[in-house]
């Protein structure tokens, strides 16, 4: 529940006091504003991050804090914004000089004139951010609150200070922050700011992809991502961002046979992962798991539909998403391409004559991100059926068990030949060719086909007779 009457209790801090004497001493008016307030009234969890208004000289004020905290941190000063930034105690803490904006239609970059506590509010993207604090000597501890966000605090309600039409048209960004903070916080967005961004969305393509992807990071890392991506696509914005997605939606029936809605059910999958793990990347691979089933869906008479290598299509898919969303292109855009590659695979090792060389191929290609893939297709077990439900995750239980007793025994998880290619080119005194790799390949194969034990001595007699049957001779 949300702590409407101790607000003044988020000033306790020491922090505070030193910047209510140094705007004291410079003869400034100065606020907490924000984020800050906002969640300490929420019961967030201690906020790190503080924001400061000051009417006049943010940086004046930001050098005076330093100059009176007894370690002198340093002052970030950003000139060309009109703000600083100092690190004090655990706390980022940034000023600002209040102030009102003005903006032109092809940019959110605003035009900044000095201004008032009023402006400053008036340009806050929410009633629930415009909240401020005092920090003046007179009325410190105060909440000034000229939108009644406090009240939509406890009604749970996103709505812009002013018209919603002009406060997403003048910086687009917000429309992605309304459906982030409905996601996050699990708030509703006003209907009439809801519509206005409806109006507006296609005023998103000015935004940069960076700052987009921001935002969908935040979305994707909230309690229950569906309800952001679902607010994406009521909205439009998804068909603009990511069209990958949004191409998944819908139901074909052809001669009386339907195929599910790839869609909606990736949003269920994304909230069953969020369930069981905080990873981000992981996350991404749940949302991405099927992308490559738009592409590759074909209807045949006697089978129905399929989507005949979808994961193989959707692993490619990735890399351009990444790309265009300028998310990165290493370690972690392969980890999802990998995640969605192999997110069919642990269904094949369910059966029970399933071979132990299957199992073994299956942790050896995932490494050491197996856990990972089998939290993936757990989560994609979305059906309504309880019957179904007890049996699609009792299978993988078994897979599970299967793989325990395999690891166990033949140990391939992250697996590291037992014989390396220097020693094969010192045994056989060779330079580096083609055979090594042959030996090497060979090596492997056997041990996943379980043909011979993963250890040194049962991989070195192996070695030596692939060696005669490539006419190597031992040294």
């Amino acid at each position: 529940m949300p702590n409407l009457q101790n607000y003044k209790e988020a000033l306790d801090h020491q922090i505070f006091k030193v910047i209510s004497q140094a705007a004291e001493e410079l003869q400034l008016e100065s606020y907490v504003i924000g984020g800050f307030v906002r969640d300490f009234i929420l019961q967030r969890g201690n906020a790190k991050d503080i924001d400061i208004v000051a009417v006049g000289s943010g940086i004046d004020l930001a050098l005076k804090v330093s100059e009176l905290l007894p370690h002198k941190p340093k002052v970030q000063v950003f000139k060309n914004y009109g703000t600083a930034m100092l690190r004090a105690f655990d706390l980022e803490v940034e000023f600002v000089g209040a102030r009102k904006e003005s903006y032109s239609e092809d940019s959110r970059n605003p035009v900044v004139e000095n201004g008032t506590l009023e402006d400053d509010q008036n340009r806050r993207d929410f009633t629930i951010n415009a909240l401020a604090l005092s920090l003046n000597k007179s009325n410190f501890g105060d909440l000034l609150d000229p939108f009644n966000g406090l009240e939509d605090l406890k009604t749970q309600l996103l709505r812009t200070p002013l018209e919603p039409g002009i406060t997403y048209s003048d910086d687009p960004l917000r429309m992605l922050r309304a459906i982030r903070f409905a996601s996050q916080l699990n708030f509703v967005i006003q209907k009439k700011s809801l519509d206005a961004i409806k109006e507006n969305y296609k005023r998103i393509k000015i935004i940069s992809n960076e700052r987009i992807t921001e935002e969908l990071h935040k979305i994707l890392l909230s309690e229950r991502p569906s309800k952001g991506f679902a607010l994406l696509h009521k909205t439009k914005l998804l068909k603009i961002i990511l069209p990958e997605l949004t191409a998944l939606e819908g139901i074909d029936e052809i001669e009386g046979q339907r195929h599910k809605d790839n869609f909606w059910h990736t949003l269920e999958v994304v909230d069953n992962i969020s369930e069981n793990s905080d990873n981000l990347w992981l996350r991404w691979a749940a949302l991405l798991h099927d992308i490559g089933k738009a592409p590759t869906k074909k209807f045949h008479k006697k089978i129905g539909w399929t989507f005949h290598g979808h994961e193989f299509v959707g692993s490619k898919m990735v890399y351009k998403l990444f790309k265009r969303l300028r998310m990165p292109l290493n370690e972690k855009m392969k980890f999802v391409q990998k995640m969605v590659l192999m997110s069919s695979r642990p269904i094949a090792v369910v059966d029970d004559d399933v071979t132990d060389s299957a199992v073994r191929r299956l942790i050896f290609d995932a490494g050491e991100n197996i856990d990972d893939l089998m939290t993936l297709c757990e989560a994609d077990i979305t059906t309504k059926n309880p019957r179904r439900c007890k049996k699609y995750h009792n299978n993988f239980k078994i897979v599970r068990q299967k793989m325990k007793e395999v690891e166990e025994r033949d140990h391939v998880r992250n697996f590291q030949p037992p014989v390396s290619g220097e020693e094969i080119m010192k045994t056989f005194n060779i330079k580096p060719c083609r055979e090594v790799g042959i030996i090497k390949d060979a090596i492997k194969e056997a041990i996943l086909e379980g043909e011979i034990l993963n250890d040194y001595d049962a991989a070195h007699q192996f070695m030596l007779k692939k060696g005669k049957e490539l006419k190597l001779q031992p040294q």
